[in-house]
């Protein structure tokens, strides 16, 4: 029973970390303007993201701009958006390799110990997708650090974190405790000991023989 829970738990975990991928990888607000330096504009608002550039005007009107090419934006960018996309292809294909194999399911046969190793099995994949999109965020936040530190970056073309990566990030880990979780819930097989028990090797045939008077 506590490890039909665990497998439960890990696998709402994991569909909510897909949700916060999705979600993370489709706002634009990866990193937005850094209002530092002595003249400070708020009138308008700078975000990028993965897909799009976004300014947001203090009236509150907001003007995006899909990237017309993807061969123009940078390496690193499309780096992310590759790793991102393969976390969020894998992750989903894992989430259904663990649905098959839950023991709330009928999809596996009546197999228990069939089940749990497809749903390790699934864990793993989920695993593997959450790292891909932990790498990818990790990477775009090293490169928006650098750019920010860096003297020859113009003050006014400094961004910072913004609330999509951070998503992103969640989303990630929760998608690898919930593959974590998957991949710990297969049972270990019951060794049988290949030698007889002592008290039957002791116990030896009945006696056949009579006593007499």
């Amino acid at each position: 029973m506590a490890n039909s829970g665990i497998q439960l738990l890990g696998f709402f975990l994991s569909l909510i970390g897909i949700a916060g991928l999705i979600i993370g990888t489709i706002l634009p607000q990866w990193k937005m303007s850094a209002y530092i330096g002595d003249n400070i504009i708020t009138a308008v608002a700078m975000y990028q993201g993965l897909w799009m550039s976004c300014a947001f005007q203090s009236t509150g009107q907001l003007q995006c701009k899909i990237y017309d090419s993807i061969l123009q934006l940078d390496s690193s960018l499309q780096a992310t958006r590759a790793l991102m996309i393969v976390g969020i292809i894998v992750s989903i294909a894992g989430l259904g390799v663990a649905c098959m194999g839950m023991k709330c399911t009928t999809c596996a046969g009546s197999d228990k110990l069939r089940k749990s190793r497809i749903a390790m099995t699934g864990g793993i994949i989920l695993l593997v997708g959450g790292l891909c999109a932990i790498v990818a965020c990790s990477w775009f936040a090293h490169n928006v650090i650098r750019a920010f530190y860096n003297p020859y970056t113009p003050v006014n073309t400094k961004f910072e974190f913004g609330a999509a990566i951070f998503i992103a990030w969640g989303g990630s880990l929760l998608d690898v405790l919930g593959g974590a979780m998957l991949a710990a819930s297969c049972p270990r097989k019951k060794l049988v000991s290949k030698y007889p028990s002592k008290a039957g090797s002791r116990s030896g045939p009945p006696s056949s023989t009579k006593e007499y008077v």
